[in-house]
């Protein structure tokens, strides 16, 4: 449903009749959408009632001087209804997540979260894991930081010995390796642990991931009983040793002796800017801090950021089952109620707490207080640079969105283009891209520039996202190809710099060639120079690793394309089989005949091409 005004040709658009809409509008549960006359979206909500909550927005007097404001930008509003109010909050969240409304309250994390991956095979793996879960098994977290997924992993390895090796390193084993000769792998690999037995050590695993260390020691002491009644020893000993080993842990948690799974979430909020810190706890242990820099888009309360931020985060990982706050939020009940629907148990959040909660909550406070203020000086310095470098380059205005483009090949194979973005606050990661440069003449660096920036003005146009200011690696020549391109659209208002190496590639003796072909040389003190560097670097940074990984993936596929009897089903077979081309060059014939479609004589035939042989 969307109501907007529409003015004959000529006129200026009649204000937006917010109570003429409401009173149409369904008081069913749903998910609001507030637009400017840009297009833009302005705000993202969720309803009980719709016509109750969007008629809010247009009373005579407004909670705030940013929902006044917001108000009187509206051209439109469009509805979306849900089935219920647990729905609309889902909606709600992806919808914030997609669109970053201008006047939400937005969660800026370019990282994904850690977690701990205990995959579903035959012969499960444990492993440190970020980014999609596109493999199956089970994930256990977000843990605050990579070094409390890797202390837990450690631990796990000394306690279960579960595998930590690749498919490929797995399959083509013969002989146990160092993990094993240090006691962190019961070698399932060569068979030196049953199936039966592995099975049962990946379930107890799997308790102490939960957090129920105390459910796990009883029935590890009951194992080592029946293992002492049928006299072995052996295995009793072994299971001993991991209820000591869990004892152990257990001696140093910290709250309460309770075996808790909880995180500890405070914010701080300073003009304008907030904090969120979280500290978490994973079997009554301390796992760190993460802190969390949202954006309150002028949101003043720190029950509505706080609120915002619980949504945003926990709507896209699994909750803990505490959940212990600086303030108390709106939709608590609500949250609670889709949190446990996710995470298949209860879920609280609590605001008011006392004894050993209350002190770790004050310990958050202080800290986010501290890291707010941190970044606060960072933001400063941030701020420094680009005021410098807009009175370097005489812009109008600091820039609020810089692009940079770089090239990178070998000896013109498999080149490929990069393009970061940064803004006022740093690197906006999620807007980076690649291009594959394909179509010309290996090594031709003009060439190949000139194609990844005509794709990307030839979309910013369309889509109207340009920057102000275009920094290009290179010197005049790939400076006149941006200039071309920007000319051939008919793109105005974007500044354009080459950044040429200095002398001896020397950072800080970079030049700084304009269209004019005027060269600056701000030296390396220079605070503009040093936001320029960073820029360039980054992309410097993405070009090389997206080209490392499409000459490596050019160079197994070519490999095996030289094979006669090798199409595009088999050789994708292959590489899957054994995890990539060193998997597949470690195993032997017999193994790769074991790959569906690839009968012996194929077999020996792709053995003796990758060893240089004689078929």
């Amino acid at each position: 449903m969307t109501a907007e005004a529409s003015p004959s040709a000529g006129e200026a658009p009649a204000p937006f009749d917010g109570k003429a809409f409401v009173r149409d509008l369904t008081p069913a549960p749903g998910v609001y959408r507030m637009v400017g006359a840009d297009g833009q979206v302005l705000y993202v909500g969720k309803a009980l009632s719709l016509k109750k909550r969007v008629g809010s927005y247009f009373l005579k007097e407004l909670p705030s001087r940013r929902i006044a404001l917001m108000v009187a930008q509206i051209a439109r509003i469009e509805v979306t209804v849900t089935r219920t109010e647990s729905e609309a909050l889902i909606l709600e969240n992806q919808l914030i997540k997609s669109l970053r409304p201008r006047y939400n309250v937005l969660l800026r994390d370019d990282k994904s979260y850690p977690h701990i991956l205990l995959t579903d095979e035959t012969w499960p793996k444990l492993g440190y894991h970020r980014g999609p879960r596109a493999m199956a098994g089970r994930y256990f977290g977000p843990y605050p930081s990579s070094g409390a997924v890797r202390e837990t992993l450690d631990l796990m390895f000394k306690l279960f010995k579960l595998r930590s090796c690749e498919d490929s390193v797995f399959r083509n084993r013969s002989r146990p390796c160092l993990q094993h000769q240090i006691g962190r792998c019961s070698a399932p690999c060569v068979g030196l642990v049953p199936t039966r037995e592995y099975d049962a050590t990946v379930r107890r695993a799997v308790l102490f991931l939960e957090g129920r260390s105390n459910e796990l020691v009883d029935e590890l002491g009951k194992a080592m009983e029946e293992a002492s009644q049928r006299l072995e020893f052996e295995q009793a000993a072994v299971l001993r040793d991991q209820i000591v080993g869990i004892r152990k842990i257990q001696a140093r948690q910290y709250v309460e002796g309770e075996q808790v799974e909880m995180d500890v979430l405070a914010l701080a909020m300073d003009q304008g800017a907030a904090c969120v810190l979280l500290m978490a706890f994973r079997n009554g242990l301390n796992q760190g801090t993460r802190s969390f820099f949202p954006r309150p888009n002028g949101a003043e309360s720190p029950e509505e950021v706080l609120g915002a931020f619980v949504a945003q985060y926990y709507l896209e990982q699994r909750p803990p089952r505490e959940i212990v706050l600086s303030h108390a939020i709106a939709d608590e009940a609500l949250l609670q109620e889709v949190f446990s629907a996710q995470a298949g148990r209860k879920v609280e959040l609590k605001s008011s707490v006392r004894g050993e909660r209350a002190r770790y909550l004050e310990i958050a406070r202080q800290n986010a207080a501290l890291a707010l203020a941190t970044e606060a000086a960072s933001s400063a310095s941030q701020r420094a640079r680009l005021l410098s470098l807009q009175e370097m380059l005489g812009l109008g205005e600091p820039p609020a969105r810089i692009e940079c483009f770089d090239i990178s090949h070998t000896m013109g194979e498999a080149t490929v283009a990069s393009c970061v973005v940064f803004d006022g606050e740093g690197p906006v990661r999620g807007q980076y891209r690649r291009y594959n440069i394909t179509g010309i003449a290996p090594g031709d660096d003009y060439a190949a520039m000139h194609q990844a920036l005509e794709r990307r003005f030839r979309r910013g146009v369309e889509e109207g996202v340009l920057p102000d200011l275009l920094l290009i690696d290179g010197g005049a020549g790939q400076l006149a190809q941006a200039r071309a391109v920007l000319d051939e659209l008919g793109v105005q208002g974007v500044a354009m710099v080459g950044v040429a190496k200095g002398e001896a590639r020397r950072a800080g003796h970079e030049a700084l060639v304009l269209p004019d072909r005027r060269e600056l040389r701000p030296g390396a003190a220079s605070p503009g120079l040093q936001l320029v560097q960073q820029v360039r670097d980054e992309a410097h940074r993405f070009a090389i690793t997206g080209h490392r990984g499409k000459r490596q993936k050019t160079r197994e596929t070519s490999r095996l394309e030289d094979i006669p009897g090798i199409g595009p089903r088999r050789r994708a077979s292959l590489l899957k089989h054994f995890g990539g081309l060193a998997g597949l060059k470690a195993a032997g014939a017999e193994e790769i005949a074991r790959v569906e479609g690839v009968n012996d004589a194929l077999a020996q035939r792709i053995y003796a091409a990758l060893h240089g042989l004689e078929a």
